[in-house]
């Protein structure tokens, strides 16, 4: 194969694994305190002889939007959504985790809990507590949790180091390798999630001009296959 059908290889690939990740935003649309993905191309540039270049793209890093999504009120008690840069702190049993996902309950022992049953941590790294037979419960934009006019608690709010270093896991879970700190900005929302800042018009568009591209350079590779077969063809005959 020429230089023409790699370069060409690489894009079709790069476009695979774009439409994979579009297809996964679309997917997760609804989905409570989810961060669209997209795919960030390179270029590589190689030097020949003759004094040419090749140049290649690949699309090799994913990028993370934290645009604030939309806050939907629910009126849930245990519902909590995070205004301004910030995450919930949930323990999982692969370590801490950083989630704009703010849909909790207590579980049988009077942990705040996920959906899942993670722990939801104060910023310390404590689980919080909800005692049992609370009739009324509140809390406050900094986290401060009141169980019938009493605290008891707060909700930590943290902030990771370099957000552009986060790495997904588990859909609307982070990994924070380079450390986070308790936010002093953030507010908290009881009553409130957050809802997925997927832009789906915008997705659905570019699913299409993916598809499209996808199709062109695998009608190059179809029409550049069958002139090598013509002049193999030809070389043949003449032979």
């Amino acid at each position: 194969m020429d230089s023409t059908g790699y370069i060409t290889l690489t894009r079709q690939s790069g476009l695979m694994r774009e439409m994979q990740i579009v297809a996964n935003n679309i997917a997760n649309s609804a989905t409570s305190g989810y961060r669209q993905e997209g795919l960030v191309f390179s270029e590589y540039v190689q030097g020949i002889q003759g004094g040419a270049s090749l140049s290649m793209g690949h699309g090799n890093v994913r990028q993370t939007s934290f645009v604030q999504g939309t806050l939907t009120q629910t009126g849930g008690t245990y519902d909590f959504a995070i205004e301004g840069e910030g995450f919930f702190l949930i323990q999982t049993p692969d370590g801490e985790r950083l989630t704009r996902a703010g849909s909790f309950s207590p579980n049988g022992q009077g942990d705040l809990v996920t959906p899942d049953g993670y722990a939801v941590l104060d910023a310390g790294g404590a689980p919080v507590f909800i005692p049992p037979g609370v009739r009324s419960l509140s809390v406050s934009p900094d986290g401060t949790i009141s169980a019938d006019g009493a605290f008891v608690g707060q909700i930590g709010i943290v902030q990771p180091n370099d957000s552009a270093s986060l790495i997904r896991e588990g859909g609307v879970m982070f990994r924070a390798d380079d450390g986070f700190e308790p936010s002093d900005t953030a507010r908290m929302l009881q009553g409130f999630v957050e809802a997925s800042n997927v832009d789906s018009i915008g997705q659905l568009a570019r699913m299409i001009e993916i598809q499209r591209a996808y199709e062109m350079g695998q009608n190059f590779l179809d029409s550049e296959d069958e002139r090598v077969r013509r002049a193999m063809d030809a070389m043949m005959k003449s032979n």
